[in-house]
């Protein structure tokens, strides 16, 4: 294709995840970036009844809808978004290439989903797996947010994962095919990205009102994984391998982590340990304080999902791409990325407590040069123009 303005679709899940400000900002990224670099886009998703929130509620009532119109509104788009229900046995948890549950969308761009025909599908994680709404898109790219899991359980037969029916595939890890990392392909020719930020949506300047190394994140997602002799484990077993370092950092320690009430084993580890926990349903519910949040920490510390260090794919959080773009350091643990990332200065890579514990102190020791040289390392690598311009080169819909 020439480079012209395309029509495209973005799916993802906000509506799926109410309460969440940074999956939500992880989905506007792509909406938003698009739609800068002159394409017309609108953000389609389809929901399980079973994610309906408060439980027994419809759609339109639901929780899930009005966090989806809210957050499309924050960000300038509050008419370009449809949403609807999947059909599907719910007792059997098989909702795998169901069609619309009545062939319905509802929002205020639905007749222009459910009727149009889109040059490009950007689908993130699979979100829609909606064939009825996908055959009338030209392009079809998934793009991989979890790399290493979703290709391990690719191998291992678990169905559900929406890789089918695309005609290419991204993957935030950039390592993916390399001899070194020990993630399988599946015969898939992965594209490799890094994920967007709109940079203009990320200000630097703000205060520190919170002078600690924070992030935001879930002490555990979804289940752990084996193949070929690795595991792919969570976050919780990489916190439980860094639990001596609050104890040992130059400066305070501050994630907000969700994670069970229940686990309280866990959860008084973290605290003798001096981990200061904070709420992420207080601090990060919607993309506007998800993102006060990030521009108000110092910096952030970054501990990735035992599965992502293992499998050494390169992934690299978008959460942090948000904090670097806001003139924030980023300390993080190693995934491979500093394979592919000038590390040093801005983000530091550590694979151990004492890397950590010398990282954090070469960046308090230095703050102003460190938080420059964080903005300038997000409009290098993770700009939306640039990430999402050579997505779309990658999958043929622009020219070079």
């Amino acid at each position: 294709m020439t480079s012209r303005s395309l029509s495209t679709l973005v799916s993802g899940r906000i509506a799926a995840t109410p309460g969440q400000g940074g999956a939500a900002w992880a989905v506007l990224q792509y909406v938003v970036g698009l739609d800068r670099l002159g394409h017309r886009v609108h953000l389609v998703e389809v929901l399980r009844p079973d994610q309906l929130v408060p439980s027994g509620s419809t759609l339109v009532t639901s929780t899930n809808m009005a966090y989806l119109a809210s957050a499309m509104e924050s960000v300038g788009m509050g008419d370009r978004w449809a949403i609807g229900l999947a059909e599907g046995d719910l007792t059997g948890g098989d909702l795998t290439g169901r069609a619309l549950a009545g062939g319905a969308l509802v929002g205020p761009a639905a007749d222009r989903v459910s009727r149009g025909r889109w040059d490009l599908l950007v689908n993130l994680s699979g979100c829609l797996d909606a064939p009825d709404l996908m055959e009338r898109c030209e392009v079809r790219c998934f793009v991989d947010l979890d790399p290493g899991f979703t290709q391990v359980w690719e191998a291992q037969g678990v169905g559900g994962l929406g890789l089918d029916g695309h005609t290419h595939h991204a993957t935030l890890g950039a390592s993916i095919g390399d001899p070194s990392c020990p993630v399988p392909t599946g015969g898939r020719p992965w594209i490799p990205m890094v994920p967007p930020v709109v940079l203009e949506s990320w200000p630097t300047g703000a205060p520190v009102r919170l002078p600690a190394f924070t992030t935001v994140a879930n002490w555990r997602s979804y289940g752990s994984a084996e193949w070929d002799g690795v595991s792919y484990g969570q976050r919780a077993h990489s916190f439980r391998g860094l639990v001596g370092l609050a104890s040992a950092s130059p400066v305070a320690l501050c994630p907000a982590l969700a994670i069970d009430p229940a686990e309280t084993a866990d959860l008084r580890l973290l605290h003798d340990a001096g981990w200061h926990l904070l709420d992420p349903t207080h601090l990060a519910e919607t993309p506007d304080a998800y993102r006060d949040f990030v521009a108000g920490s110092m910096g952030e510390l970054s501990v990735a999902k035992s599965g992502y260090v293992a499998g050494r794919s390169g992934w690299f959080s978008d959460r942090s791409a948000c904090y670097l773009a806001s003139g924030r350091p980023v300390v993080a643990q190693d995934t491979g990325f500093s394979d592919h990332l000038p590390v040093g200065a801005g983000l530091l890579a550590y694979d151990d407590v004492d890397g950590a514990v010398d990282a954090l102190t070469s960046v308090t020791a230095d703050y102003a040069r460190h938080a420059e040289a964080a903005r300038d390392l997000a409009e290098e690598h993770f700009d939306s123009g640039r990430v999402l311009g050579g997505l779309l080169e990658a999958v043929g819909c622009v020219a070079g």
